[in-house]
C-alpha cells in the first residue's frame, strides 16, 4: 500500500469513521485488513465501524465468495446537526482526492 502515514497520537480533526468510509470510497472491494493498515486502526475496530455505517444506512455490502464489495449511500446527510443537511457525497469529495496529491 502506497503513502500509509506513521501512527497518530493526539487528536485529529477527521474521525475514524469518517477515514474508512473514504477508503471504502476509493476501492469499494477493499478488505477490512488492508483498512485498517490504512487508517491504523484493528481489524476488530474497522469491523465495528462498519457495522456502525451499515446500522445507520450508510453503507451496505454484497459478498461474492470471499469478496465484499461494499455500496455506499451518497445521498446520505450526516448526523450531526451542525452538518444538517450535508451529504455523505459531499464528505467523501472533500476527503478523496488523487492520490498523487496527497503523497505530493
Amino acid at each position: 500500500m502506497v503513502g500509509v502515514p506513521e501512527s497518530h497520537t493526539g487528536w485529529t480533526f477527521i474521525t475514524s469513521h469518517a477515514r474508512v468510509l473514504a477508503t471504502i470510497a476509493d476501492n469499494p472491494n477493499v478488505r477490512i485488513r488492508d483498512i485498517a493498515a490504512r487508517c491504523r486502526l484493528t481489524e476488530r475496530a474497522v469491523a465495528r465501524i462498519i457495522s456502525d455505517l451499515k446500522q445507520d444506512g450508510y453503507l451496505s455490502h454484497t459478498r461474492d465468495g470471499r469478496t465484499n464489495t461494499y455500496h455506499i449511500e451518497p445521498g446520505k446527510v450526516l448526523r450531526h446537526p451542525a452538518e444538517a443537511g450535508l451529504s455523505v457525497a459531499s464528505l467523501l469529495s472533500l476527503l478523496l482526492q488523487d492520490e498523487t496529491d496527497r503523497v505530493g
